[in-house]
């Protein structure tokens, strides 16, 4: 049986984890990574995930984005059931729905500003993609940088890159695995600043993984993970006011 992905677009994603477990086999054995997970998020909200290494922040991210299949419960993404999608459909399905943004930026050194973001763009099929990228740079104030290549940009302005290629298919869901773990404070928080307004505009998803409980305060859901397990799952704000 064949299954298709049939989010659309347009649609607004709740992200719903149902007993979601993690087990992952090394030479060592196996070692469970999530361990009954459950959790709501609704579309739009920003969230906050922290907790010390190993307790399975990235690993919660990847099986969100049906990069690492769930061992056990169920993942479902606007109402869409991801472990009921093959791997070519999964990978679709990230492509139309879910940006990510890392900590180490993840730009191909030999390509501009611009074609970093046209990359992803071409690949979806976009009809003009350099107009598009030229908008999703002057979305991150890069306007000036748009043929400025990765090794002669700043950390910051590396990751808004980052963050023009992630926001430039407008997706449903945007993932962010430490995107302030390489700069400097006053950066890091330009960085965040422009997560937030863009997570705002487009009324996307946004899941922060970072250290900072400080940062992860900043958004309307906090939740600490410990061992696999969520330990808190508390609501900062409310409103979007």
């Amino acid at each position: 049986m064949q299954h298709n992905e049939t989010a659309r677009k347009d649609d607004n994603l709740g992200i719903s984890l149902q007993n979601t477990s993690l087990t992952l086999t090394s030479n060592a054995g196996s070692v469970e990574i999530l361990r009954g997970v459950n959790l709501d998020i609704k579309p739009g909200e920003t969230v906050g995930i922290v907790g010390p290494s190993g307790s399975g922040k990235t690993s919660l991210l990847m099986v969100i984005a049906g990069l690492e299949p769930a061992t056990k419960g169920s993942v479902i993404v606007g109402g869409i059931t991801i472990d009921n999608l093959n791997e070519d459909d999964r990978s679709v399905f990230r492509r139309n729905h879910i940006g990510f943004v890392f900590q180490d930026f993840h730009l191909i050194p030999t390509m501009t500003a611009t074609e970093n973001v046209v990359v992803p763009l071409e690949i979806s099929g976009s009809k003009d993609p350099f107009n598009a990228a030229r908008k999703a740079l002057e979305a991150v104030n890069l306007g000036h940088r748009l043929k400025h290549y990765p090794g002669e940009l700043s950390g910051g302005e590396k990751q808004r890159v980052a963050i023009a290629r992630a926001f430039a298919l407008r997706p449903n869901i945007l993932l962010a695995d430490e995107p302030t773990g390489n700069l400097d404070a006053k950066t890091g928080s330009e960085i965040m600043d422009i997560l937030f307004a863009l997570n705002k505009q487009n009324n996307t998803t946004l899941m922060l993984v970072t250290h900072d409980s400080q940062l992860a305060d900043q958004c309307q859901r906090h939740i600490l993970l410990q061992d696999g397990e969520i330990a808190k799952n508390v609501v900062m704000n409310k409103s979007d006011d």
